[in-house]
């Protein structure tokens, strides 16, 4: 039997729940409902699901609240797409960076939302499987180089504190999560830029330049991060995953 993507909808507006749920059931989708952070736990703890809308607005923990700690638990491979009444570009932004796979504001059209979700779940499934997503709160090591995650900077031998951009954070992040796994530029733009990715395309090259540059990689004979022609780029050593002191 041909499987049906499962999306839970959490929304403390009724009408909304009962709207969208409706709409992607009516095209193919299987859809459970939730009002809140309580619900949404409750429910995920005895079902599983393919993606998550989550609204941004709630009474009690806000979307980006249960946002952070999805992707901090044991549910943090789930993908997950906002949906708020903010338009301000900062609260996009703060939404991707705690973690959401895709952001939509309202009002929206529904086959919008049914398009952002499809295509959410294709670039979920781009990766090869049986990757491991690495813990939040824990240093990680590579080489001759250590990555906090809380600080979210890299240390280098002496233990210099070395800050990087957001972007390339999340891309180091990505690699480091698929060590020794060929990802294609499409594969890392959908995870470093979600939604933009498509305007784009060329931006990866760039920033796998800098990060090589931070990490002090010769970009002819690169140790960490290496060209594939014609398929994208390596992340070729391996990763060891170290207790943070407090």
């Amino acid at each position: 039997m041909d499987h049906v993507d499962h999306i839970l909808v959490v929304d403390d507006d009724r009408e909304i729940r009962e709207l969208v749920s409706g709409y992607l059931q009516k095209n193919g989708l299987r859809t459970s409902t939730a009002a809140d952070g309580r619900q949404m736990r409750s429910f995920l703890e005895a079902n599983a699901v393919d993606l998550i809308v989550l609204d941004v607005m709630m009474p009690g923990d806000d979307g980006l609240v249960l946002c952070r700690e999805l992707r901090a638990g044991r549910h943090k491979a789930i993908p997950i797409l906002m949906l708020t009444a903010r338009t301000d570009e900062m609260d996009r932004i703060l939404g991707l960076e705690m973690g959401a796979d895709d952001y939509l504001a309202k009002p929206f059209a529904a086959r919008e939302l049914l398009a952002r979700i499809k295509a959410v779940l294709r670039r979920t499934r781009m990766l090869p499987p049986n990757l491991q997503i690495s813990e939040a709160g824990q240093l990680l090591s590579f080489g001759d180089w250590r990555l906090d995650t809380v600080a979210r900077h890299l240390l280098d031998k002496e233990g210099t504190a070395i800050a990087l951009s957001g972007a390339e954070y999340r891309l180091l992040r990505v690699f480091i999560d698929h060590p020794q796994r060929v990802l294609t530029r499409d594969q890392l733009l959908s995870l470093t830029q979600g939604r933009d990715a498509d305007l784009f395309d060329r931006s990866i090259d760039l920033l796998v330049s800098r990060l090589r540059q931070r990490l002090g990689d010769d970009a002819r004979e690169p140790t960490y991060i290496k060209t594939v022609r014609s398929e994208g780029y390596v992340f070729s050593v391996p990763v060891e995953i170290m207790e943070l002191r407090q």
